[in-house]
C-alpha cells in the first residue's frame, strides 16, 4: 500500500520544522502545500526531504486539500491522510490511519478529538467546540452519518474515491461539501480517536468569519447548497428544511 502524508501550510514558520521533523519518522513520502506563505516557511520547507507545492497567492484551506488530492490522484497513491501544520494533529498518530487503512474495511478514516478525552486533554474555543457540535450534529441527522468530530482534518482517504469526487470549495466550509459527497458517493466511513490539542486559541479565520454567528451561517449555507446539488442521490430527508436560495 502506497500513502502520503499531505500537509497544507500557511506562514507556519514557528512549527514547520518540528512538525516536518516528526512527521518524517513516520512517514518516508510527504507533501507539504504551501498556500502562498509569505514568512520563512518555503525556506525550511526546503531543508527537508518532502515534495511541494508552492502558490504564489493565499487562495485558501479547502483549495490547498483539493490541490492534495489532485496530486495523490496524479501520482498512483492509494491512501492520503491530511493533517495540519500547527502542533494540533499529533505525527505519532499516522500509523494508527496506516493500521486502519490496511484493514481495508473503510473509504474515508475520519479522526475524532472527541472519541476519547480525559487527562491531558485541552480545551477548544467555546464557539469553535459549539460551531462544530452544532454541524457534526445536522450532518449525521441529514446524511445518516454517525460522525462525533465533522471538522478535523486529519484523515485518511483512499485515493480512488477522491477521484469521483466533485469539490470546488476553497475555505474553511470544505468540510460542508466533503461530507455530503462522501454520503452521496456511498463511501463508507470510520473514525479513530486522535488526540485534542489546542496550542493556539486564538488563530483566524479571516475576515468575517471570525464572528461565530456569521461562521455557523456561512457553514450552514454551503451544507445546503451541496445538498441541493447532490440532491439526486441523497435520501429526501437529507433536504428536508433545506432553503439556502443557491443558483
Amino acid at each position: 500500500m502506497r500513502s502520503l502524508v499531505a500537509i497544507p501550510v500557511y506562514n507556519e514558520e514557528k512549527y514547520v520544522r518540528r512538525v516536518l521533523g516528526r512527521v518524517l519518522d513516520f512517514a518516508p513520502e510527504v507533501l507539504i502545500v504551501d498556500d502562498g506563505s509569505t514568512d520563512k516557511t518555503p525556506e525550511i520547507v526546503a531543508e527537508f526531504p518532502v515534495k511541494s507545492i508552492r502558490r504564489e497567492g493565499n487562495q485558501g484551506y479547502g483549495q490547498s486539500l483539493r490541490d492534495a488530492f489532485r496530486y495523490a490522484c496524479e501520482h498512483g497513491y492509494d491512501w492520503l491522510i491530511t493533517m495540519d501544520c500547527d502542533e494540533q494533529h499529533e505525527p505519532a498518530s499516522i500509523p494508527a490511519f496506516i493500521e486502519a487503512a490496511e484493514a481495508d474495511d473503510a473509504d474515508i478514516i475520519s479522526g475524532s478529538r472527541y472519541l476519547k478525552t480525559g487527562e491531558g486533554a485541552d480545551t477548544p474555543p467555546p464557539d469553535r467546540r459549539a460551531i462544530n457540535a452544532e454541524i457534526t450534529a445536522e450532518l449525521n441527522r441529514r446524511l445518516g452519518l454517525n460522525l462525533t468530530d465533522g471538522f478535523c482534518g486529519f484523515k485518511g482517504h483512499r485515493v480512488s474515491a477522491l477521484r469521483e469526487m466533485k469539490l470546488t470549495e476553497n475555505g474553511y466550509a470544505f468540510p460542508m461539501q466533503f461530507w455530503v459527497q462522501v454520503r452521496a458517493l456511498g463511501l463508507r466511513v470510520r473514525e479513530i480517536p486522535v488526540s485534542l490539542i489546542y496550542n493556539d486559541q486564538s488563530r483566524s479565520f479571516g475576515g468575517q468569519l471570525d464572528n461565530p454567528d456569521t461562521r455557523l451561517a456561512h457553514y450552514r449555507r454551503v451544507l445546503h447548497c451541496e445538498l441541493e446539488k447532490w440532491s439526486h442521490r441523497l435520501p429526501a430527508s437529507a433536504l428536508e428544511g433545506v432553503a439556502a436560495g443557491c443558483s
